[in-house]
């Protein structure tokens, strides 16, 4: 079943593009893959990307919408990725990247595509665990910038996951948040001995 990719706003795509017809920017990028690629380069799948800040005291997840993450695909794989955040001026461009995130990402929407019920990828990052997760939304009609993850949503962790915890191993957010809220909470400080 296809995934339902939301649109990206118009001006977050207009400054990905403008910045990969920019020899400085991609220059300065740091991204050999992107310097070295070869043909023409196209940002494709663009994902909203939210932040896990937390999680309140009956469980309902807090998150904000951070950016918009495009992978820049040259010939038949991603090279880089690009993402775009929200200024006072409207989107723009942040910064081009590389690393295990781009294959990791790439891996999981294809694993996302064989699943027989539709979603609508998300990319949810959990900062204080340093772990970046593939979040497969059930309600394919929202707009990709708005909500939180749901119970029966899907978490796939991408690689390099957080020690025990299996990259591209689907969860239901129902089952993975409190393993993440756990290892995310500070345990109590110890009293000393008298």
């Amino acid at each position: 079943m296809p995934l339902h990719v939301p649109p990206a706003p118009a001006p977050a795509l207009r400054s990905v593009l403008t910045a990969l017809g920019s020899p400085t920017a991609v220059r300065e990028a740091r991204t050999p893959s992107l310097l070295r690629a070869q043909g023409p380069v196209t940002p494709e799948f663009p994902l909203p990307v939210h932040v896990l800040d937390g999680v309140d005291a009956s469980g309902v997840p807090a998150t904000r919408l951070s950016g918009w993450r495009f992978l820049i695909r040259c010939g038949d794989r991603a090279v880089a990725a690009a993402e775009t955040m929200l200024t006072p001026d409207g989107w723009a461009f942040s910064r081009f990247f590389e690393g295990p995130y781009i294959a990791s990402t790439e891996l999981a929407l294809r694993q996302a595509e064989a699943m027989s019920q539709p979603h609508q990828p998300r990319l949810l990052s959990v900062p204080r665990l340093y772990m970046l997760t593939l979040w497969l939304h059930g309600d394919c009609t929202t707009d990709g910038a708005t909500g939180r993850p749901a119970p029966a949503d899907l978490l796939v962790p991408l690689a390099p996951a957080p020690p025990g915890i299996a990259a591209h191993r689907p969860h239901r957010v129902a089952d993975l948040l409190p393993v993440l809220t756990h290892r995310v909470t500070p345990a109590p400080l110890l009293s000393s001995p008298a």
